[in-house]
């Protein structure tokens, strides 16, 4: 089930202030201009796929996310396809695709084995022959939840937002709180997350596992080499 900061309308109405466009987005647009089909697995707001639309983008479109009220701000584009769902959903898109990103660290909420494993394997279904998949997951060995704490939190439209972690790293995952105050919200709203953080042999295997090969690797959105302090682990893999 996604988290409630997804999940309410007025958390979500958040979220694009919160991340704003970066380096990130800036690495997965510029495959989704080279690629004639693309599937977004846990589109949120689809900024991805909207910004695609409107440099002129002619090919298919269509963003995936569990959180109803994440796409009610995507719907404001109407020439892109949203769905609702999962990929084990019943009516999750048809492929194939030329391309499938998975941005923002989404691969993250993915915590068990079994998880990865089947979103793997779905991924690979709806590849085209020779199609791609690209995602990344912060690099375990860099810490970063170290720096989740409320001495850094943010102020967005009038709602202070704070992370706090609750239960630390175990070897696998970290669970933290999020919690909105201001705007009236008494004491504040708070929505509790666990993400999954796995090193690059971990996710090599688990890929392999799925038919899927590495085809690049980096550390960070400007492409550089991946090392033990690089924040991210950023992967594009083929279908083998």
């Amino acid at each position: 089930m996604p988290d409630h900061a997804y999940t309410d309308a007025r958390l979500a109405a958040l979220y694009d202030a919160l991340n704003p466009w970066g380096p990130g987005d800036d690495f997965y647009l510029d495959l989704i201009r080279g690629a004639g089909s693309v599937l977004d697995v846990g589109c949120g707001t689809g900024a991805l796929l909207i910004r695609a639309r409107q440099e002129g983008h002619p090919g298919r479109l269509c963003g995936l996310d569990p959180a109803a009220a994440m796409l009610g701000v995507a719907r404001r584009r109407t020439d892109v396809e949203w769905v609702h769902g999962t990929l084990s959903s019943p009516d999750r898109p048809d492929g194939p695709f030329d391309l499938v990103v998975m941005a923002g660290h989404a691969f993250q909420v993915l915590v068990d084995d079994t998880e990865i494993r089947t979103f793997l394997a779905a991924v690979r279904g709806l590849l085209a022959p020779g199609g791609r998949f690209a995602f990344e997951t912060r690099n375990p060995a860099a810490r970063a939840w170290e720096g989740w704490t409320p001495a850094r939190a943010v102020q967005v439209d009038g709602v202070r937002v704070a992370h706090e972690v609750v239960d630390g790293f175990d070897g696998r995952t970290v669970t933290f709180d999020t919690t909105f105050g201001g705007a009236g919200r008494d004491g504040g709203e708070v929505s509790r997350s666990t993400l999954r953080f796995v090193a690059e042999a971990g996710l090599d295997a688990f890929l392999a596992g799925a038919g899927l090969s590495v085809q690049a690797r980096y550390g960070d959105w400007d492409r550089s080499p991946l090392t033990a302090s690089s924040p991210e682990i950023i992967s594009v893999c083929q279908a083998d």
